[in-house]
Parts: structure tokens; sequence; C-alpha cells
């Protein structure tokens, strides 16, 4: 059969899976005998599956030469044994139908390699909306400011930066203006790819003006466009990641749900991400990731007066929202809390589309809704509803 040395070459290209190919063909073929009528035949499909495991490795081994040789010996062996290009693959190794560009096969190629049972990969979601309120990957909701840019993620697979601009003169409130995602290299499946997304051009390309990555018909990496300039989504299989980027009013919002071995897969140096760490305390506008509650009875010393700059009074920001949101969960009062610092009606779109993607792509239902809590001062998840509209006073003083 096929003899193929590995070296020392293989150390050198670890992301080559050349080795791996040949492994496998030798199980396929290992238990065949010459001497049976149907060894060509069987031998030809083993053949075939092993030039597509070639193939799907054609870039990340083409500087080994292991890699070379074998592709020239199964072109010597497809001729000695009369086996054509096209035709049936071997199956008889159940990880010979496993996608390499669908992360949802990974864990079943684990799972036979390791004969037991793996357990299903763990889905983590980010949001990011209003001005601006973010959701991390821990489920902990804060209030910043970061004017500027800021790295939202940076890990080894994906790395998604947002520009956020002041929203009102004399306040800190900021809001997304831009959105820079980078798809980075993997294997076969996909190129690095970079999207960006800006106030009223949101494209529904990357910037080389494609529209997926990798092979085209495998659809490993690929854009969709939900609504013209509005509302794009991105589907990178590969990496079992979803990305939603809208546009509401004269601002972005972005939401994203990536598997949690991924998600910490980065270096020491990579640690500034708002969405794994949450935002600097120096940017924060919230308390320790909670947004404070009120002392009973206390309330603002202007009462429920509309703000100069809003034009929204208390209630009718609170009706406001009661419109799109019955739930009167953290997205309801942050969506409150903009329109009584902005005075701008999109944000409550922005906070209805913001709960809408948590309820499309957050793993866990029970964790939809984010409730104030009854104790301790503060709002947070898991508790019981209790809140008095008051504490959007205080945090509303302490963002001016």
């Amino acid at each position: 059969l096929l003899s193929v040395s590995c070296l020392g070459d293989c150390e050198l290209h670890t992301s080559c899976g050349i080795q791996k190919c040949t492994t496998d063909f030798v199980s396929l073929t290992s238990h065949l005998n010459t001497a049976l009528e149907d060894f060509d035949l069987e031998f030809c499909k083993a053949l075939r599956a092993y030039s597509v495991c070639t193939y799907r490795n054609s870039k990340v081994c083409r500087g080994n030469l292991v890699y070379h040789s074998a592709v020239l010996g199964i072109g010597d062996l497809m001729t000695q044994r009369n086996c054509t290009k096209d035709g049936p693959t071997s199956s008889t190794n159940p990880e010979m139908t496993h996608d390499p560009c669908n992360y949802s096969d990974h864990t079943e190629a684990r799972e036979h390699q390791g004969r037991e049972k793996a357990p299903p990969p763990t889905y983590l979601f980010c949001g990011l909306f209003g001005d601006p309120h973010l959701r991390t990957f821990r489920d902990h909701f804060q209030t910043c400011k970061v004017e500027g840019a800021w790295p939202l993620i940076d890990n080894n697979y994906l790395s998604v930066q947002v520009t956020n601009v002041p929203v009102v003169p004399g306040s800190s409130a900021t809001a997304t203006k831009k959105i820079t995602i980078i798809f980075k290299p993997y294997q076969d499946c996909t190129d690095q790819k970079v999207y960006q997304a800006m106030t009223d051009d949101l494209p529904a390309a990357f910037v080389d003006g494609t529209t997926s990555g990798g092979d085209g018909n495998t659809r490993s990496l690929h854009i969709v466009e939900k609504v013209s300039g509005k509302y794009i989504e991105m589907h990178a299989r590969y990496i079992g990641t979803t990305v939603y980027i809208r546009q509401l009013g004269h601002y972005l919002t972005l939401a994203i749900r990536m598997p949690q071995e991924l998600v910490m897969a980065y270096e020491e140096n990579q640690d500034l991400q708002l969405c794994v760490n949450g935002c600097p305390s120096s940017e924060r506008i919230d308390r320790s990731g909670h947004l404070p509650l009120p002392v009973m009875g206390k309330l603002l010393p202007w009462g429920a007066a509309a703000h100069p700059l809003s034009g929204y009074t208390l209630e009718a920001a609170t009706a406001k929202c009661h419109e799109k949101m019955l739930v009167k969960d953290i997205y309801f009062y942050s969506c409150v809390f903009d329109l009584l610092t902005t005075g701008d009606a999109n944000f409550t779109a922005a906070a209805h589309s913001a709960l809408q993607d948590v309820e499309a792509l957050h793993p866990s239902k029970e964790h939809w809704h984010i409730f104030p809590r009854s104790g301790g001062g503060s709002v947070g998840r898991d508790s019981k509803f209790f809140v008095s509209l008051g504490f959007l006073c205080l945090i509303f003083v302490a963002y001016l």
C-alpha cells in the first residue's frame, strides 16, 4: 500500500492534517484482502476518500513535503488500480463523514476518537446596544462610556471592534457608529475576511466584495442580508458563531453567539475584551456591573420633570418603552434611561431589538430576562422583580 513517513516534518506543520488523512486511509484499507472480488472497488473508494482529505488540507499543507508526497502517491495508486477520480468514497470510518468546516461536527469527531459520549458544546452570548449597554459573555449587564475604539472580542478566531461617539453634547453618553469584524484564517474553511459597518453604510458583503469565505459550496462563512441597509447576519459554521448587526436610527447594535471554548482561546495580551471582561471600572456608569437602586422614598430633586435635553418626562419615557416591551426587565429600564438621556425614540427600537436578539441567540431561555434584585441595592440577574423608577434618576445624574 501507500507508505508515508513523517520524519520530523509533521512537527513543523502542526496545522497540516496529512498525517490524519494517511492514518484514516490505512485504517480503511488494512482489513482488505487482495484475493477478494471487491478489493479494487473498496480500495478505490478509500483512495478517493484519501484524495478528498488531502484536498481539504491543500492550503495549510502547501509547504509540507509529506503532503506533496502523499498527493503523488495517491495519483500513482489510482492509475495502478484503474480508479476513476469521480465516484463513491469510503464511509466505513465515521470520521470520514465529518465536515471539518462545521463546528457542530467537531464534538462528534472527538466523541468518536475518545469512544465516549462528549457533552454538547457550551455557547455564550454578548450584546451591545443603546448608549451603550453591554451584556457580557458572563451575562453581566453594564452601562459604559467607552468613547472611541474598543475591542469587544479578540481571540484566536475572531476580532470585533466597535467605535463609539458622543450622543448628547455635554454628556458622557455614547453610541456605536462603526463596527469592524475580522474572521481570522482557519484551515481550508476560510481565508481572512474583514467586515466593516458604519452609520448609513451596512453592507451585505466583506470589504473585498465577497459574501462568503472558503469554498463557496460549503458556505462555511457567509453573510445574509435580512433588511437592506438595516439588518445583516453573519454565519461562521466552522467556528459555530453567529453575528447580528442592525442600524436603528443613527447608531448600530451588535449581538453574537460563540462557543465557550473558542471565546476563551486568547493570549494574555488579548485580555482587553469588553464581551469577556466587561468595561474597565473607569469607563463604567453603573456600580460593579449593576444599576443602583435608590434608597426607598428618595426621588430626584426635580421629581419627574422633563430633562431640558431629552424632552421626555419619566412617565412619558416609561410609557414609550412600554409600547414595545411589556416585561419590565433591564432592557426595559435601559430603554427608559436612553430616552431620558438622549430624547431619541430610536433607542426604544434598539432596546427592543436587543432583547429579540437575546431570544434568538442566547442558549438559556431562563436567562433571557435580567431583573432587578430586591436586596443589595443593585440590579442583576436571576432575582425577583423589584424596582423603583427612581433608580433611573440616580444613574441618570451619574451619567451627566
